[in-house]
């Protein structure tokens, strides 16, 4: 599929999809004879993953770096999981710490509906 294509279907933009090619994020794409980009169709769940990865807050080195280790394939596993074992723990980390602060909300709340009832 043309870049075009591929912006449309992934939600990014043709900029950004370009982008994501010069750091290696995505794979260089294949070239037709014209010299335009040709994507396979299965790029959409790597972009997907990718996309879930930085809406975590994983850093973009480290997303970088397991872009890098995913082409070089057989052998990177271990550096791989533990790329995301680290980035699991962060998230759960935040959901935490989150869940905390909507618990203090939510005791404000209840203060209120009190107060309001009296």
């Amino acid at each position: 599929m043309r870049i075009g294509e591929l912006a449309q279907r992934s939600g990014l933009s043709i900029y950004t999809l370009r982008y994501y090619e010069k750091i290696c994020l995505l794979p260089k794409a294949d070239r037709s004879l014209s010299g335009r980009r040709d994507y396979d169709a299965s790029i959409l769940k790597w972009i997907e993953f990718v996309e879930r990865l930085k809406a975590s807050g994983m850093p973009i080195k480290d997303i970088i770096r397991y872009a890098t280790l995913w082409r070089q394939g057989d052998g990177t596993e271990g550096e791989r999981r533990r790329l995301l074992l680290a980035q699991g723990e962060r998230v759960r980390s935040r959901i935490a710490e989150l869940n905390s602060c909507l618990n203090v909300i939510d005791e404000k709340i209840l203060d209120l509906i009190k107060l309001e009832k009296e």
